[in-house]
């Protein structure tokens, strides 16, 4: 049963673009082939993560909630808080970032990119400040990129430790320079039902 409903989600979310309601393309996803560098990430060899995690939206999207099923399918204890704070880390060991801005998700939060950003950036501050260990995840694909989306993909990856993205999200190569930039192992997989398993092999 919880198979089978984890694949209607993820099939609600692939039907409605991912609640991908970013505006346009992204300049770097149309320059990409003129603008085309050869960068290589590896991909995570050991695990560098420890329970309990307080995993939190970068951008409101809904892909938060789908981040939280995958964890939770993987049996690693977390709390799901889509408007974290740095007053909010608690006894997290790790904190995961699920990456992906939506302009309803932010009005629905009553705040704007810009103080998303602020709170995002403080948070992970914080949380670098404090030693935890920070994963960056991309699963919206295509769908998650554009102007607004894309304002929320540097920070998120500037201080990560790791970082998990689905291959249709990256076509411009713009996460992976910033893993490169940051010297962080990426795994970048087909599908977002592919991320389940990277995601449970970054766990101690």
């Amino acid at each position: 049963m919880k198979k089978i409903m984890f694949i209607l989600l993820i099939a609600m979310l692939m039907l409605s673009g991912c609640g991908g309601d970013s505006t346009g393309t992204s300049a770097s996803q149309s320059d990409a082939a003129e603008n085309e560098t050869e960068v290589t990430v590896e991909g995570l060899t050991e695990a560098i993560a420890e329970q309990p995690v307080l995993l939190t939206s970068v951008g409101q999207s809904a892909d938060v909630e789908m981040v939280k099923t995958m964890l939770s399918k993987n049996d690693i204890k977390l709390t799901l808080d889509a408007s974290a704070t740095a007053e909010d880390l608690g006894d997290a060991k790790t904190l995961v970032l699920a990456v992906g801005g939506s302009s309803k998700g932010l009005g629905a939060a009553g705040i704007d990119a810009n103080q998303e950003l602020e709170r995002v950036t403080a948070l992970i501050d914080a949380a670098d400040e404090a030693e935890l260990t920070i994963i960056a995840v991309h699963i919206g694909g295509e769908a998650r990129r554009g102007e607004l989306s894309d304002k929320f993909i540097p920070p998120s990856f500037e201080k990560a430790d790791y970082a998990i993205v689905v291959a249709t999200g990256d076509q411009d190569g713009l996460m992976k320079g910033l893993a490169s930039d940051a010297g962080i192992p990426m795994d970048v997989v087909d599908t977002m039902a592919d991320v389940i398993a990277p995601l449970k092999a970054a766990f101690k």
